[in-house]
């Protein structure tokens, strides 16, 4: 039985009729939508123990790389084999024959659609199915909808579906455990072996919230649903390995200690913020050395909050992860040009570093913020909302931090540098720059929202002839807190269908935005960056 799981598993959930050859100049266009940045760190900050974790922590990436692409497409086959090499260079950006940052249109002719559940559940499933399906664990994180062999709809955990790749990531992360000095991330490493091996993650993301002085760190396993477009139920594996940058670090902590005063203040009803969110979370900045599996698909991340885990998040909060090198580049490869190009000229001296990280470290922060749990007893938000959540949520973080930003330059001593002039129009840039990720984001459709939210409630304005954008200063704030209401109420009350129609009608791109994005095309302005990245390039 165990063979024909395999089987399963590894089974492509996607046809490909034929793979005729793209021309040079069309693939040259598609590539050329990703500008490289290579990733390294100050290694002399870092002793000889924790130099030699690094290579055992990479290694343990590529396991979770591997099961990411069964996960997504499958076994790439014959049709990777017959592709030219600027065809297989996109096609191992994307983790299979969709762009990720077109809506997941296909870029080999004669591929069907990309499935809305990837390769997470059976190709010929319809929803009627699953939801008439009795099962106690089929929305688990952890485990692959496949048909046994009557045809019967079948669950397969994670630790038995991808045992061969887990297995040896474990392996690898029970060998790193021994050069460890911190003892935190000595027992953090020994769990989430455990965890990869058994399936039960809760232990080990309670032991990563615990580890303090740690100099590196590995976010690794099934972890992020965004690639389930079906329902958002299941996790794909992705790993980060990253090194602490301990000075930023520093400076970050003191934010976190006012969550719940700001939960307090949100501007909804009572009743949508009665939880209290976890009083040991934690803030640092870490550069990042090596990404893989989801993490490394189409748009890159470059922050993290986690665990997700919301029993977790109410017990202890989350880890906020800012990946200082990789928000460099995207500041100097992306939002600069963009800048240049459709924010206003008055406006953008406004335009700063300082303000995109703070507006990305609020973002991460602000997940804490708002509600887990519905309250109209329909479940998590997660469950309520299934594939809808992701975008509502980061939505949500993306609102709420500006929120956070403008709450806490109220108050002395917290934010000193720059302006909230610097935050309103280094965040409008920064929308333009999120949209271009695509509908198939998350992230992307969160900011077709917020656009046109934004401007519906005039927030900005649109200069016809310049074609350029402008923060209006007196009327974004009202926007912020109206933006934050409607998504807080909407999570609160778990009711799918308003959510359904609500991201139906702003999450669009308009004839006037498309004209936008297209000016940064004709720009030759990147979307997003892929790396070069490993052992070799660190000198190790």
């Amino acid at each position: 039985m165990k063979t024909l799981k395999m089987i399963a598993v590894l089974m492509l959930t996607v046809t490909i009729s034929c793979a005729p050859k793209q021309n040079n100049d069309e693939m040259d266009e598609l590539l050329s939508k990703y500008t490289e940045f290579t990733l390294t760190t100050d290694l002399g900050q870092l002793s000889e123990n924790e130099k030699k974790m690094i290579p055992l922590l990479i290694e343990a990436g590529k396991e979770m790389n591997k099961v990411f692409w069964l996960q997504a497409y499958g076994e790439k086959g014959d049709v990777y084999a017959s592709l030219s090499e600027k065809e297989k260079e996109f096609f191992n950006i994307n983790y299979g024959p969709w762009d990720r940052l077109d809506g997941n249109e296909p870029f080999i002719e004669g591929t069907d659609a990309k499935p809305a559940g990837a390769n997470f559940y059976p190709s010929d499933m319809t929803k009627e199915e699953f939801e008439a399906w009795e099962s106690e664990d089929k929305a688990s994180l952890y485990t692959l909808v496949r048909r046994g062999e009557s045809g019967e709809l079948m669950t397969i955990p994670y630790n038995e579906a991808f045992e061969e790749y887990h297995q040896k990531a474990a392996m690898k992360l029970r060998e790193a455990a021994e050069f460890a000095d911190d003892k935190g991330l000595k027992n953090y490493l020994m769990l989430r072996a455990d965890a990869l091996e058994s399936n039960e993650y809760q232990e080990s993301d309670l032991a990563w919230m615990d580890m303090r002085d740690n100099g590196i760190d590995i976010v690794i396993g099934p972890i992020e649903n965004y690639e389930d477009q079906l329902y958002g139920y299941k996790a794909a594996n992705e790993a980060f390995v990253l090194v602490k940058d301990k000075s930023w670090s520093e400076r970050l902590s003191k934010y976190t200690a006012v969550l719940p005063e700001l939960q307090k203040g949100l501007p909804v009803d009572a009743q949508y913020k009665k939880e209290t969110p976890g009083n040991d979370s934690k803030l640092n900045a870490y550069d990042v050395i090596y990404y893989a599996g989801d993490s490394n698909a189409g748009s890159k991340t470059i922050a993290i909050n986690l665990p997700n885990d919301e029993e977790v998040q109410l017990k202890k909060g989350t880890r906020r992860l800012q990946l200082k090198n990789a928000m460099q580049a995207k500041y100097d490869k992306l939002l600069v040009p963009i800048s240049e190009v459709l924010i206003d000229e008055s406006q953008r001296q406004y335009v700063s570093f300082d303000s995109f990280f703070g507006n990305t470290m609020f973002h991460e922060v602000a997940h804490g913020l708002g509600i887990k749990n519905t309250i109209t007893g329909n479940g998590t938000v997660r469950e309520a909302l299934q594939n809808h959540a992701s975008a509502l949520e980061e939505g949500k973080a993306d609102v709420l931090g500006l929120y956070m930003v403008k709450s806490l330059r109220a108050q002395e001593g917290m934010i000193t540098t720059g302006s909230i002039e610097n935050d309103y129009v280094t965040f409008l840039a920064s929308i333009f720059r999120s949209i271009r990720f695509g509908s198939s984001s998350a992230h992307g459709r969160a900011n077709l929202i917020r656009f046109n939210f934004f401007q519906e409630m005039g927030a900005f304005t649109y200069n016809e002839e310049t074609e350029t954008y402008a923060i209006n200063f007196d009327k974004v704030e009202a926007a912020v807190d109206a933006l934050s209401e409607k998504i807080l109420t909407l999570q609160g009350n778990g009711d799918y269908e308003a959510v359904d129609a609500f991201v139906t009608k702003y999450a669009v791109r308009t004839p006037q935005l498309e004209a936008s994005l297209e000016k940064l095309s004709e720009q030759n302005i990147p979307v997003d960056i892929i790396f070069n990245q490993g052992v070799e390039v660190l000198g190790l």
